[in-house]
């Protein structure tokens, strides 16, 4: 099943010829392309599906600088002014909201880690605490757990998944952009090095400069242009209830993670529990990502699922060199499963006597985009001239997306960038440089 998201029109025609073609029309590609039209630049923003048909429609949709890597703080402290400034700008509501991120927890190691991050956000002048027991029971009242302790950042919040990226794009397409879904990039056209244009399943745009923000297929396609980009696909289960009584905006514990909508529904999940699908893409960059996979043996599972055979890691998508792949694939919407599905509703409902009754409304699947040190690629593509990348945002790229938006857009057009990139350079990836994994 795929969550509910605004849905808007395309453009009939493709443009000749742009200054930029954004391939990828999540939350990162839509927030690029209306930085980019904002800049200026004329755009073309493609998908082979729909406007945040997969990731970023089905994200917890947190806008937080709470307990991030360190080496993405300086993004998100832009994402949280970018977010603030957008509904004045484009005249749209995202959803979002300055609403609190609260962490509350009955294990002492999840505690230790929390505090063991306060000095990053000392550094970033970030309004982050500690809560004590009786603090953070005082701030979720009525439940049946006896909780040892908490982290509570004042200024996080949330945004609307079902909004945010179709609101950018219109945003964009009122500055001039081009909006063409269902509409598949399948090569890029090369000359001396250089890009000179996107061939598309509809025909042809000359171009200098492209914004691959694919997400989970941003390794094949750019595979296919012999770019290394170890990229793997975690599988990970989301539901949401039907409206239902207000028990706290934005929750974080051990056994499960809740946002409450605009609706009064609840998005529920658990963190870090999430499936590693063995597939060929997988094998490939098995030793990249052996880092990660040790550190976080307990939260991922491993397993052989539909991936295997088909998807952004899948045998199909690997070994073939049809440039039809793409809209072969055009909304990658996995099941959700339902034993995590169960295991996260009855750790809602005994955790709240309030939920008790909760009714399931809907449940999905999502293959989130990670990086062998879990912090996203945000870089040009040294071996193509003139094409960037923007992915690999490893379950983290909602809250910052209007930054990464913002960020490439600067990097794009060679404008001194707000945010030092050097950290998200693709090349760390692939040169030896030791993975030193991030946050979760």
């Amino acid at each position: 099943m795929s969550p509910v998201i605004e849905r808007i029109p395309s453009d009939e025609a493709l443009p000749e010829a742009v200054d930029v073609v954004v391939v990828g029309a999540g939350i990162v590609g839509t927030a690029s392309a209306y930085y980019l039209a904002k800049r200026g630049l004329s755009v073309a923003l493609i998908d082979k599906g729909y406007i945040g048909c997969e990731q970023s429609s089905r994200s917890w949709a947190w806008c937080r600088q709470q307990n991030r890597d360190r080496r993405e703080m300086p993004l998100s402290v832009l994402a949280m002014k970018l977010w603030d400034e957008l509904p004045g700008e484009i005249g749209r509501d995202l959803g979002f909201r300055r609403c609190g991120l609260l962490y509350a927890t009955d294990d002492a190691s999840a505690l230790e880690g929390w505090e063991n991050w306060l000095p990053v956000a000392k550094e970033f002048g970030i309004n982050t605490q500690m809560l004590s027991a009786r603090e953070a029971a005082g701030k979720i009242p009525e439940t049946r757990r006896k909780w040892l302790g908490g982290l509570f950042n004042h200024d996080d919040g949330k945004a609307e998944p079902a909004l945010a990226a179709p609101g950018l794009a219109a945003a964009a397409r009122s500055l001039g952009a081009t909006i063409h879904q269902d509409c598949a990039a399948r090569a890029l056209d090369m000359t001396n090095g250089r890009v000179v244009g996107v061939h598309t399943e509809k025909g042809y745009i000359r171009t200098g400069a492209v914004l691959c923000a694919a997400g989970a297929w941003a390794s094949r396609f750019l595979r296919t242009h012999g770019v290394k980009f170890p990229q793997a696909s975690v599988r990970q289960s989301v539901l949401r209830t039907k409206p239902t009584a207000n028990v706290g905006e934005v929750l974080y514990c051990p056994d499960f993670a809740m946002t409450r909508r605009l609706d009064g529904s609840y998005t529920l999940a658990i963190s870090g529990r999430a499936i590693l699908e063995m597939t060929p893409q997988g094998i490939r960059y098995a030793r990249e990502f052996m880092p990660q996979f040790i550190q976080r043996l307990k939260a991922v599972q491993v397993g052989v699922g539909k991936s295997f055979l088909k998807g952004p890691d899948s045998a199909q998508s690997l070994l073939s060199n049809d440039p039809a792949v793409f809209e072969r694939n055009r909304v990658c919407a996995p099941e959700a499963l339902s034993k995590q599905v169960d295991e996260v509703l009855q750790n809602v409902r005994t955790t709240f006597p309030q939920l008790a009754g909760v009714e399931l409304d809907m449940a999905w699947g999502a293959y989130v985009d990670c990086t062998p040190d879990a912090v996203p690629v945000l870089s040009p593509v040294d071996a193509l001239g003139g094409v960037f990348v923007a992915a690999g945002c490893s379950g983290h790229g909602f809250g910052v997306g209007p930054a990464i938006g913002y960020l490439m857009t600067q990097l794009i057009n060679g404008d001194a960038p707000a945010v030092d990139p050097v950290p998200f350079r693709l090349s760390r990836l692939i040169d030896g440089s030791k993975v030193e994994v991030g946050a979760l």
